[in-house]
């Protein structure tokens, strides 16, 4: 409790850009949890009584105002026929697309009785029952464009040039489909609905404003009609449509470290929003030290202030991150004594150079090597379909191609980061330059690059 309010209180009071007297904390807890009790990813997000045990001991730990009580985008998909591959540390990942062979008339019906909503709903009654009154808890739903990419794949991109009208129908019918999620969550006792759309940060203003912003405004009319508030949450480089999104129906906008928090802060404003994040993920919670973590939630808590703010990873929190690192922002939160104190006794952990990282020797006129740089493709819609992108136009371009992910959660990963100079994830490096920065090609754009330079090295060129 803080002067008279409970954790549930100060993320609600946030939520409606109201002045906190300290920061919400929303630790995004999803696969973590089950870290918490020695359980796999797989293992947990089948389970409610697993569920149920981790976030109870992520309460413990972090003291957080909010929790999700799921974070896996792949939930609606599952239910309307996407195939899915399990992974020990991260949520499943979409491996089949069924529009890529059927129409949207032979999807299944879309049904909360189906798939592991089931589960979600035991979680969700369970953790209201147990922690519902001081914390409050969200419903995360796949937002519309990213569950349009899973059931369509990477084809979504080209479809926007060539088929406009057969997108607006999917985008349309995924709407829907959000709609009734969000019902599932508000019924059975979710305070937040987070519209979580990851895929809106690799596309146009044009196609934001041409085919996302009315699915998404029609989700968040349908929270809002049922006295719930809604949060739409992008994680990845959007700030070309920061202010588009600043305009949807959404009570709170929730980004990661990709975009500044500043220019958030005052675009929310303009628009009477509330705003989110950006703790940095995996350079800080997932691979920096305590004295990092401190630094980097003071560095937020400063920068937004205390109208209408809530402290948040970026992201769903990696399945490894150390306790002892969401420990630390969890008490910057709650004692302004040491946010005070390690303002001015801590000092930033100066960045590697990564000069024994040994690169490709990209002058090699044999192959075109495209480095995809992603958070992690096993886990992140965006990075899931840039690598794809990357190994489709690597199939059909008419030269040698090498194709490599590089996970920012490893220190290669990182490595190749800083050396290609990778401002935003994901990215693709087309023999060493970055080509496409946190947006998707269409497949045709990216075999003309890829071709392209194979020509420049058989004429000699430079990477």
């Amino acid at each position: 409790m803080v002067k008279g309010l409970s954790g549930k209180e100060l993320i609600l009071a946030a939520m409606r850009n109201e002045e906190t007297p300290r920061p919400a904390w929303l630790p995004f807890v999803g696969v973590h949890g089950g870290k918490l009790i020695g359980k796999s990813a797989t293992e947990y997000l089948q389970s409610a009584d697993c569920i149920v045990e981790g976030l109870a001991k992520a309460r413990e730990l972090y003291r957080p105002d909010g929790l999700p009580i799921l974070f896996d985008l792949q939930m609606e998909a599952e239910v309307l026929g996407c195939h899915l591959q399990w992974a020990d540390e991260a949520p499943p990942s979409v491996t089949s697309h069924p529009l890529t062979s059927r129409s949207l008339e032979d999807l299944p019906e879309f049904d909360t009785e189906q798939g592991r909503y089931p589960i979600a709903k035991e979680a969700l009654l369970r953790c209201t029952e147990t922690m519902g009154r001081d914390v409050a808890l969200y419903g995360l739903i796949t937002g519309p464009f990213t569950l349009a990419s899973h059931l369509r794949g990477s084809e979504l991109f080209l479809d926007m040039l060539t088929r406009p009208a057969e997108v607006h129908r999917l985008l349309n019918y995924c709407a829907d489909v959000c709609c009734r999620a969000a019902d599932f969550y508000l019924r059975h006792g979710a305070d937040v609905v987070a519209v979580v759309d990851p895929m809106t940060s690799q596309i146009s203003q044009e196609h934001f404003e041409g085919f996302i912003a009315q699915p998404l405004n029609k989700v968040f009319a349908h929270v809002a009609a049922n006295n719930g508030l809604s949060s739409l949450f992008v994680c990845g480089d959007a700030t070309r449509n920061l202010e588009l999104m600043c305009r949807t129906k959404c009570d709170n906008l929730q980004v990661d470290e990709n975009i500044p928090l500043d220019l958030l802060k005052n675009l929310a404003g303009k628009y009477n929003k509330s705003f989110g994040g950006n703790l940095k993920l995996t350079v800080v919670l997932l691979l920096g030290s305590e004295a990092d973590c401190m630094l980097d939630a003071i560095r937020c808590i400063d920068l937004a202030g205390l109208r209408g703010f809530i402290l948040a990873p970026g992201c769903d929190l990696p399945y490894a991150t150390p306790e002892r690192n969401l420990i630390a922002v969890s008490q910057m939160v709650h004692d302004d004594y040491q946010r005070q104190v390690s303002r001015t006794s801590l000092k930033a952990t100066q960045m590697e150079s990564f000069d024994d990282l040994q690169l490709p020797d990209y002058g090699n006129r044999d192959v075109v090597f495209v480095d995809v740089i992603t958070l992690d493709s096993s886990a992140c819609a965006p990075c899931l379909y840039m690598v794809d992108a990357a190994r489709n136009a690597a199939e059909q371009a008419h030269c040698y191609v090498t194709v490599r992910e590089h996970k920012v959660k490893t220190r290669d990963g990182i490595g190749y980061m800083c050396r290609l100079h990778v401002e935003n994830i994901p990215s693709i490096c087309i023999d060493g330059r970055v080509r496409f920065s946190s947006q998707i090609p269409d497949r045709e754009t990216l075999i003309a690059a890829i071709e392209a330079r194979a020509k420049e090295k058989q004429g000699g060129a430079a990477p």
